[in-house]
């Protein structure tokens, strides 16, 4: 009888546990999948920038990655988590860009933010 109360026990508690998941449309644990950040670096006569710093803050963690842009200005941030807000600007050179905002809210799968630089 104790092994039967036991066995109904974790099969109650694994139901709740998938039942949460599926009310706050979780899979496999997290809310919803990673998403990518591109975009590109500019000068101000819209020239694009190498070898400039592109920062992305989580405004949750504060955690702050970076990338260094490609020959045409490009960056690339990848598994970015879709349910914090980020902010993101880029200095190359003492010139920096306005710092901008790739909020929770946005739901496209790949945001692109293009940066202009600008005198401190």
């Amino acid at each position: 009888m104790r092994k039967l109360v036991v066995r109904a026990g974790l099969v109650l508690l694994a139901t709740g546990v998938v039942l949460c998941g599926w009310a706050t449309g979780q899979k496999g644990g997290s809310r919803s999948e990673s998403r990518t950040l591109t975009g590109q670096v500019l000068a101000g006569n819209d020239q694009p920038v190498q070898k400039a710093v592109v920062y992305l803050k989580n405004t949750k963690t504060l955690a702050i990655k970076t990338y260094i842009t490609e020959t045409d200005g490009s960056y690339r941030f990848t598994a970015i988590t879709p349910n914090v807000d980020y902010e993101i600007y880029a200095e190359h050179e003492g010139l920096r860009s306005d710092t901008k905002t790739l909020s929770a809210f946005d739901n496209r799968k790949e945001p692109r933010v293009t940066l202009r630089l600008h005198t401190k």
